[in-house]
């Protein structure tokens, strides 16, 4: 993972159930040394993970089972696409860091 120095380390784990439909939530995030547990924990259980600081930046701010806000929509339909295409059988839903 590489580090910004002008900006903390953040790391966000979204939800989303695509048979269910709706917004994507925030099911984690934190910045630092929880955000390297947060990564630490999604690569060990195979959860794939995007590097967009920015990004990751705007949705650490949300409260946990925050539906991501509108402005954000584009970039993570983008990843949840990407994740979907790498690997449409495991719903175990990604990182973002």
């Amino acid at each position: 993972m590489a580090e910004n120095h002008s900006k903390r380390t953040a790391a966000v784990a979204l939800k989303h159930d695509p048979e269910k439909g709706g917004v994507p939530t925030v099911a984690a995030s934190g910045y630092g040394h929880l955000a390297e547990k947060i990564l630490e924990m999604a690569f060990a259980a195979g959860i794939k993970v995007r590097q967009d600081a920015d990004l990751a930046e705007i949705l650490a701010a949300l409260d946990m089972d925050s539906e991501i806000p509108p402005e954000a929509f584009a970039a993570v339909a983008e990843i949840l696409s990407y994740v979907y295409e790498l690997n449409v059988s495991a719903e175990k839903g990604f990182v973002l860091s």
